[in-house]
């Protein structure tokens, strides 16, 4: 008999979210047999789920302010040059715009190629619209002008990540120019960042059973049927998402640290899982973090930067996801885009990734700004909220993954990467258990 006390976390959350995906499936099959025994099911069952659902995403999205405050403080005042800090900011941000761009260009060259909405009417654009209102994405001057917070506090409590990070840097850095009074906060913050740790860990133990009931709840009340109507806009987002995934990132790592991505790839399935479970990479930030600096190695300077950045600028499959929707929606719409409009389209999505919130299907909010910039019907959007709960939890998965590579990347580059713990396989894994 397996001991599921010895099972690492990251198999514990594989079971949780394999077992949720057959259990939602028997629910379905037992909820045809009767209109009574249906309503019992979503009543109960399902609003259950539903309850423990919401309780767990919350308790990880409670620990993400603080421990990105805290963590970022921690590493900005430890600096023992603030100079460094420029170099660092640098890299990490001309990184992450690389992989987005390059993502946002592997998108329209496949998508151009298989042409996805090529066997779809455009009528179907009108019934889509009937009941949709699009959000309209915030203007990029707006994003860009709010970087400063004028009220820190009501930044903390909105979760506006790019203002706390601003504050959080210019806050470390000035502990770090007070002298002894100075250290005192400093030794608070170290001492608090331990204790949000220590919290995460403890949150990370009842994974298993809050993947069990997202999954579960995810295939009774979407289904797959919406992906046969989308089947080929579906596979062709699902695998330039994975080509991204197992190409991209693991050329940059060689190629600008010499490390190994199967290593990374292999020591980074505890977060894997949680980015795929929640569709939140604010939500997985606190198990990246761990991740990172346990399995992997990375320093806590460049781990405290460089991760809360990316989870909040770096959306990779975001960019995957609108690259593919704006031809799949220009070909529905009968519209043939030139050389200009494409190059528009890149800069858009890569420039919108930076104002892209990291919450679930924020994408299709963000999308709106690139399809007005070429003159596409944003009611078209529609159509793809049947599939995209599935699709965001994979798109997740890869921004995920680019964070960390990125992080990866900066630290070798800075000398803030413990080799040895990268390249040990046993590294981390009492932080799994």
């Amino acid at each position: 008999m397996i001991n599921f006390k010895k099972i690492s976390l990251s198999g514990k959350i594989f079971i949780g979210l394999f077992s949720g995906f057959i259990f939602g499936f028997l629910l379905v099959s037992i909820s045809e047999t009767s209109e009574m025994i249906s309503l019992f099911i979503q009543s109960t069952v399902i609003g259950t789920f539903e309850v423990i659902k919401t309780l767990f995403v919350n308790s990880l999205k409670m620990v993400v302010v603080p421990l990105v405050l805290v963590s970022l403080i921690c590493g900005t005042c430890s600096l023992s040059d603030p100079k460094k800090l420029g170099p660092l900011a640098g890299k990490s941000l001309a990184l992450y715009l690389i992989t987005t761009a390059t993502a946002i260009s592997l998108a329209l060259a496949f998508a151009s190629f298989f042409e996805p909405g090529s066997g779809i009417s455009a009528d179907k654009i009108a019934d889509a619209a009937k009941d949709y209102i699009p959000k309209i994405a915030p203007p990029l001057s707006e994003v860009f002008g709010g970087l400063v917070p004028s009220n820190p506090f009501k930044a903390l409590s909105g979760g506006n990540m790019l203002q706390v990070i601003v504050f959080a840097i210019l806050f470390g850095i000035a502990i770090s120019r007070s002298g002894e009074k100075g250290q005192k906060i400093a030794v608070f913050f170290e001492s608090m960042n331990e204790v949000i740790l220590r919290l995460v860990t403890i949150i990370m133990n009842i994974a298993p059973y809050g993947v069990f009931c997202i999954m579960s709840n995810l295939v009774y009340t979407t289904g797959f049927d919406a992906i046969t109507h989308l089947a080929t806009y579906f596979l062709l987002v699902a695998v330039t998402l994975i080509i991204h995934l197992l190409l991209t990132y693991p050329t940059l790592l060689i190629l600008f640290s010499g490390l190994n991505p199967i290593i990374l790839i292999t020591k980074l399935r505890p977060a894997l899982l949680f980015a795929f479970s929640t569709a939140s990479s604010a939500a997985t930030l606190p198990v990246t973090m761990e991740v990172s600096r346990k399995r992997l190695g990375i320093g806590k300077t460049t781990a405290s930067f460089t991760l809360p950045m990316g989870a909040t600028i770096n959306m990779d499959g975001t960019a995957i996801m609108q690259g593919v929707a704006t031809i799949f929606i220009a070909q529905l719409s009968g519209v043939d885009l030139s050389s200009t409009q494409y190059l528009t389209i890149i800069l858009m999505a890569t420039l919108a990734s930076i104002g892209t919130a990291a919450v679930p299907s924020v994408g299709l909010v963000t999308l709106t700004m690139v399809l007005t910039q070429v003159n596409l019907p944003t009611e078209a959007i529609a159509m793809l909220l049947g599939v995209d709960r599935v699709l965001d939890m994979m798109r997740t998965a890869v921004n995920v993954t680019g964070d960390v590579t990125v992080a990866t990347i900066v630290a070798k580059s800075e000398n803030d990467l413990c080799l040895e713990t990268y390249n040990r396989s046993d590294a981390g894994l009492s932080f799994e258990k």
